[in-house]
Formats: C-alpha cells, structure tokens, sequence
C-alpha cells in the first residue's frame, strides 16, 4: 500500500498533474492540503476517472483539506472536537484545515497547520491553540484505542529541528522555528506517535518559489505524517519526491511517499 501527503497549492491548477503523478506513483491513498476552492468547484471527475473517491471540505481561495483513496473512503470526518475558529472578516470561522477517513482499516489525516505569519500575529497564538486543540483530540482517541492504525499527514508548518531548515539564520524570529511551535509538536511524539518518515526521508518538502530557493536546495522539512505505533510497524519506506517539485507549474511543495507492508 502507498499512501502519500501533499500541499497541492491550488487543486484547480494542478488537478490532471497531480491525478497523472497519482497513476505514475501507484499511490493507493492522498492526502492534500491548501486546495483553495469550495466542495463544489473541486475538480472531482478528474479523480473519479482513475479510480479514486474523494472527501474534501473547501473554504474558497485559501486553506481546503481533501483525501483521495482507490481502496476505500469510510468513515469521513471533518475537523475535530474542540478545533478553534479564527476571524475572517469580523465573523469567527472554522477553517477548512483537517479531514479524515478510513482507507482500508487505516484512519488517514489530511492536516492544514496554521501558518502563524509571524510571532507578533494573532495568526501565531491561533496556530499554538488549534495544535493544541487536536493534541488533545488525538490523545483522547489514542487513549480509547492504543492499537488503531491512524496516519496524522500533512503540512504542519514547523520545522522540528534545526537541521529541517536550510540556514536557522535566517529564520531568527520568524515562525515555523519558535521554541512554543516545535514544543506543540513534539508533544504528538511524546504522546507515542512516531515521525515515521524521518528514518527513510529526512530532506526538505517545500522551497519557496521565489530567489531559485529549490535549484540552491533552499528548503524546510515541514511535510510529514505521524503514525501511531500499530501503523508505523507496517511502514517499509519513504521518499520525498523531488521530481514532482520539478515539473512545470508544480506546487511549491513535493509530496511525500510512504510504503506500507
């Protein structure tokens, strides 16, 4: 089984592309992030035409979180319990940031992370609290049910350590780096979930498109999926692929590929 995570940046755009690297790299299950559009306008026939179901929640130009799978869609579930909502235009919204479902007996997350913009903006105190939030979520189902298989995968916007981020330098006081975001993260490993990607790809998953930051390897390692113990233990490999990051009017993001035995 291969399942992978990717950050599509716009599905419209990229839609055959990424359904056509889904056939080219047999990936049984997707999970994608930031597909700005609304349920109804996500192009939905491409993926049908290749065999794969679709659950997705959209928020128009921005955010929108979706999973494809050709071995099953159960379960579907949007968001979490206790998720926080942020202000758009003076209304406090739920964002579309988190999906999941079941794919062949495996819970799969699609995850959104928060950006935070930067450390002074109310976006960072939202990102701390909506990590938080699904901590607590996901400790809870954890707790119910220690041996359920369960894939938490996406872009989670912080690079874990130092080595996740091409120059620490120039990162000095901007997100994705502060101590309080690696902290909200590392509490999901200290929860007994596991980085299962890191053994097998630890390189970067996004480089910004502009300065040639992918051509100079500029990048961060902020892709990946956490696993719960049961389900990293069927994890045989993984990959960062690079060549998708390569192609004409690709995401700014490379998905990330993971063999399951």
């Amino acid at each position: 089984m291969r399942i992978a995570t990717w950050n599509v940046n716009s599905i419209r755009a990229r839609s055959e592309s990424v359904v056509e690297w889904m056939d080219q790299s047999d990936i049984d299950v997707l999970a994608m992030q930031e597909t700005k559009c609304h349920d109804d306008a996500f192009p939905l026939m491409s993926f049908l035409a290749s065999g794969y179901d679709v659950a997705h929640v959209g928020q128009g130009a921005y955010n929108g979180v979706a999973i494809a799978s050709r071995i099953g869609l159960d379960a579907v579930e949007i968001s979490f319990d206790g998720v926080p909502t942020y202000p758009v235009d003076g209304q406090p919204i739920r964002e579309a940031r988190a999906i999941s479902a079941v794919c062949a007996g495996i819970r799969v997350w699609s995850l959104y992370v928060p950006n935070g913009r930067t450390p002074e903006d109310p976006h960072y105190e939202y990102k701390l609290r909506w990590l938080d939030a699904l901590g607590d979520h996901i400790a809870l189902r954890l707790a119910h049910d220690p041996a359920s298989e369960m894939m938490l995968a996406g872009d989670w916007n912080v690079a874990q350590t130092d080595d996740d981020v091409w120059d620490r330098g120039y990162f000095e006081g901007r997100t994705h780096v502060t101590q309080p975001e690696r902290a909200a993260v590392q509490r999901f490993l200290d929860g007994g979930l596991i980085d299962s990607a890191l053994p097998y790809a630890p390189g970067y998953t996004f480089w910004d498109y502009t300065q040639l930051r992918f051509p100079r390897d500029e990048g961060m390692r902020i892709d990946y999926a956490f696993c719960s113990p049961a389900l990293d233990t069927r994890v045989m490999g993984a990959q960062v692929d690079r060549e998708a990051r390569k192609r004409k009017g690709a995401s700014d993001h490379a998905p990330v590929v993971f063999d399951l035995g």
